[in-house]
């Protein structure tokens, strides 16, 4: 295949591997009667393999030079808008397909890699899957545990709502142009249920419990009561100099739980 010259402006690399893109494709697995989702299809490398699986397909292809490649799946249950996925409405882009399920794949650019996974997650109807390609660095601190030098504030702000697994890591040189960096593929799977009772007061508690991550979690939480949070520690058996990236992620979410529930 002859490839597009990519644009630097929208980070654009672009999977050269037919056997890599079939695993992609073949790791989802979904109904006629879901919604696939595909963000960044370029060529349509990808979208070939989604629109095989005959669910519905909507694409977001933010650059118009990919028209003429994408056309094809304009159809009846099948379309691709050209436009920034980040200022879309997806629910009212979507407000057509009769879909019981969202499911997402993407090949995403590594520097909207935040922006797009916290749209997602954000979303009123969430999906139950999220399948993304992505910087392996970036892959390795979203599905990080605790007690690892990956685990962040951003692992644990994907993990409340979703479980993050690592499928595979993808080499630099099976894309087009050759990036600086591997890749690997992510897939996020939905909770059955919501692990934390305030979202936004665990957000905030977790950002600032990981500011500085060479402090302990008393030296980050100076705006807290700390007695009550060492009290919460002692009970789930950790120290009160301990850091923020040696708590459990379940352990977070009952620090938070209990603390919140003890000040309102």
């Amino acid at each position: 295949m002859e490839y597009i010259k990519a644009k630097k402006k929208y980070g654009q690399n672009f999977l050269k591997t037919q056997e890599i893109l079939e695993r992609i494709a073949g790791s989802i697995v979904c109904q006629s009667d879901d919604l696939v989702i595909e963000i960044g299809p370029g060529m349509g490398a990808l979208t070939e393999y989604l629109y095989k699986k005959d669910s519905y397909l909507l694409c977001y292809e933010i650059d118009p030079r990919m028209k003429s490649y994408l056309d094809k799946y304009n159809t009846k249950r099948s379309h691709v808008i050209f436009d920034d996925f980040l200022k879309r409405d997806i629910k009212e882009d979507s407000k057509n397909y009769p879909f019981q399920t969202i499911y997402v794949v993407a090949n995403i650019p590594y520097y909207i890699t935040s922006p797009i996974i916290t749209k997602l997650i954000e979303l009123e109807e969430k999906p139950k899957e999220i399948v993304l390609l992505v910087q392996k660095e970036v892959a390795k601190r979203i599905t990080a545990e605790a007690s690892t030098r990956d685990y962040n504030a951003f692992t644990l702000a994907i993990s409340y709502l979703y479980d993050a697994e690592l499928l595979f890591l993808v080499d630099r040189n099976h894309f087009v142009p050759v990036p600086n960096v591997d890749s690997a593929l992510i897939r996020l799977r939905k909770k059955d249920q919501m692990e934390v009772e305030d979202k936004e007061f665990f957000l905030q508690f977790v950002h600032d419990a990981f500011q500085n991550k060479r402090k302990t979690l008393k030296n980050n939480l100076n705006g807290y009561d700390w007695e009550k949070v060492k009290e919460i520690l002692n009970k789930l058996g950790y120290s009160e100099i301990v850091r923020a990236e040696e708590i459990k992620k379940c352990d977070f979410y009952k620090l938070v739980n209990q603390y919140k529930g003890s000040i309102v």
